[in-house]
């Protein structure tokens, strides 16, 4: 690196700080959460403002593969915090409901994503035409885990019975549109086929060989209640080695993080826990998440959209939206859910925030998505995660309050649901903001 480039990368990163942290405390003041005024800050600095002006300034050419490269470091601590906060012990009780509000919240806006990629295959350059259509059905289908638990949180229905069904029913639904997305990098050609014939052997040292050794690893801490800098260094190289095996497979690097955070252990103590959260996550959400959103919406080019853009984004818009919150409120009407706390629900599952911005870069990265299209599907993005807040507000003011909202009768329960699952904390304390 010459002198030129190491001082161009440290007033950029400066700058990534301060536009991340105004407009994150501004959408957090706006009851918004962070992560909306983050990806609003990468947009900011592309070239949708001033032709991209203040792009060259702050970021030269020459140092984005830099900035490049500390946002791939951030995705891969994001996806392994989203991996290892997936708790499936959120199904219990709530199987049922979860099951098909999550199945319904997918299925119907992959297929509206579907239709809607046959529709613009034709004015879109795209390198594989199966992959995009099954990718844009696989966007649209996405619900953002950590996002959802931070506006339960925020808004108070993270003990309510709405507010473990919503986490649960993301849950499945993280589990389902992530491996939806695998097959579609593979379809797409993402990389050698011969060599996606070992994701089996892969997936069964994840599972029996590295699952227990981390078992055993963590045992040993569980009764002093905190984690060594030994045990945590291993824990940062087996999730190098993960992502390295993903990416070597064709599967993306993305991948092998979010299931290195699943295999991690969780019989663990709760300190112990939060202390391997907390570590990862202090690194990636004060500055390398940040450099992701810069690095995402250097790439957002809304200057040329015209009408025909537009036209295009309404559209995205009506099957992003339409898809989700009909499939979710149909999923859990089916379930004896009360039409408000459907309503509720179906507002809760729209929320797609980083989550979404993660598997738009990945289209993007493989050439499924050409940089116009890329740039209508991020704002599809924010607007669905900035709805959410005013949405809840306005039917908690209509039904009076936050449990009017959150809980409904026992007899309309699913008969799985039962009183103590309530009573447990359904939202983690992370910090997570996408």
């Amino acid at each position: 690196m010459t002198p030129h480039q190491i001082q161009a990368l440290f007033i950029g990163l400066a700058a990534i700080l301060v536009l991340s942290r105004v407009l994150g405390a501004g959408a957090r003041y706006l009851g918004q959460p962070p992560v909306v005024g983050e990806i609003l800050a990468g947009i900011l600095v592309g070239p949708s403002l001033f032709g991209g002006a203040i792009a060259d300034f702050l970021f030269p050419a020459d140092v984005r593969p830099l900035l490049a490269a500390l946002a791939n470091l951030g995705l891969v601590l994001f996806m392994f915090v989203v991996g290892y906060e997936l708790d499936l012990a959120l199904l219990r009780g709530k199987g049922k409901v979860a099951a098909s509000v999550s199945l319904c919240s997918v299925l119907l806006p992959f297929t509206l994503g579907v239709l809607l990629a046959l529709h613009l295959s034709d004015s879109h350059q795209t390198g594989n035409r199966t992959g995009f259509v099954l990718f844009l059905g696989a966007a649209m289908a996405v619900t953002a885990f950590p996002v959802l638990a931070r506006i339960l949180s925020d808004s108070g229905l993270g003990r309510t019975r709405i507010g473990g069904i919503a986490l649960a029913s993301a849950a499945f639904d993280d589990i389902v549109a992530w491996s939806l997305l695998a097959v579609v990098v593979t379809v797409s050609g993402g990389g050698d086929q011969w060599a996606m014939l070992l994701a089996p052997v892969y997936l069964a040292v994840m599972f029996f060989v590295v699952k227990p050794g981390l078992r055993r690893l963590f045992d040993d801490d569980r009764g002093s209640g905190r984690i060594s800098a030994d045990r945590l260094i291993v824990v940062l190289g087996g999730l190098m080695l993960s992502c390295w095996a993903t990416e070597w497979l064709g599967v993306h690097f993305v991948f092998g993080a979010f299931l290195f955070g699943v295999v991690m252990p969780r019989g663990t103590t709760e300190l112990v826990r939060m202390q391997v959260v907390d570590r990862f996550e202090h690194l990636s959400r004060l500055l390398l998440l940040p450099a992701f959103f810069v690095v995402a919406g250097l790439k957002v080019d809304l200057s040329q959209l015209g009408m025909k853009g537009l036209g295009e984004l309404g559209l995205i818009l009506l099957a992003a939206i339409s898809g989700k919150f009909v499939g979710a409120f149909v999923g859990a009407r089916a379930n004896g859910v009360p039409s408000l706390q459907s309503t509720v629900l179906a507002t809760l599952m729209n929320t797609r925030g980083l989550t979404e911005l993660v598997i738009l870069t990945i289209g993007l990265q493989l050439g499924v998505l050409d940089p116009q299209l890329y740039s209508l599907m991020v704002v599809m993005a924010l607007v669905t995660t900035a709805m959410a807040g005013p949405l809840l507000h306005l039917l908690k003011r209509r039904a009076g309050s936050t449990e009017a909202i959150g809980d409904y009768p026992d007899a309309a329960a699913d008969p799985g649901d039962d009183d103590a699952a309530r009573e447990r904390p359904a939202v983690s304390t992370s910090k997570t903001t996408g």
